[in-house]
């Protein structure tokens, strides 16, 4: 069901989500910018605020460097929906998956969906890897600095991380 204008499911209170942003392919400031945008503008969800962008080297990868953000939205999808929506907006910016963590034109990874603890084939709540990465903590603790804690941080402190003007 939705409200009058079309943009809200009704019926499903909302919940805050983060999702991790980044590309290291072609233009990825722009890209990861333009899926920001884009993300603004799927039905159910509401953009509540970004982190700044960040450079970091590829983990577990090679190819360029990524640029990195975190985007906390409030929505009214179910985690599912909203995992689907995150993944057209990669296919839309030309998403292609060779093998794993191979170089992207965009990655969208949904971290925290509420307090919602969910395994299944196709997500995994909170993101399982988040943990151990300075390219989701370090912005994630910009935006919203109660999800992590020092010592989350303090063990990435050896990961390069750069704050893009």
């Amino acid at each position: 069901m939705y409200d009058s204008v079309g943009s809200q499911p009704q019926g499903r209170d909302p919940v805050t989500a983060f999702v991790a942003l980044g590309a290291n392919l072609g233009d990825a400031a722009h890209t990861v910018r333009a899926a920001l945008v884009a993300l603004s503008q799927v039905p159910g969800v509401q953009r509540v605020r970004s982190s700044s962008l960040y450079r970091t080297a590829p983990v577990d990868s090679t190819g360029p460097d990524y640029i990195n953000a975190v985007a906390e939205v409030v929505t009214t999808l179910g985690a599912p929906s909203l995992l689907a929506a995150l993944q057209a907006i990669e296919n839309g910016a030309g998403r292609e998956r060779p093998y794993r963590n191979a170089p992207r034109t965009l990655d969208l990874d949904l971290l925290h969906y509420g307090s919602a603890r969910i395994d299944s084939f196709a997500l995994t709540l909170p993101h399982p890897r988040m943990g151990s990465r300075a390219f989701v903590l370090v912005p994630l603790a910009e935006i919203a600095p109660q999800c992590v804690s020092a010592a989350q941080l303090q063990a990435v402190a050896d990961q390069a991380i750069e704050m893009l003007p």
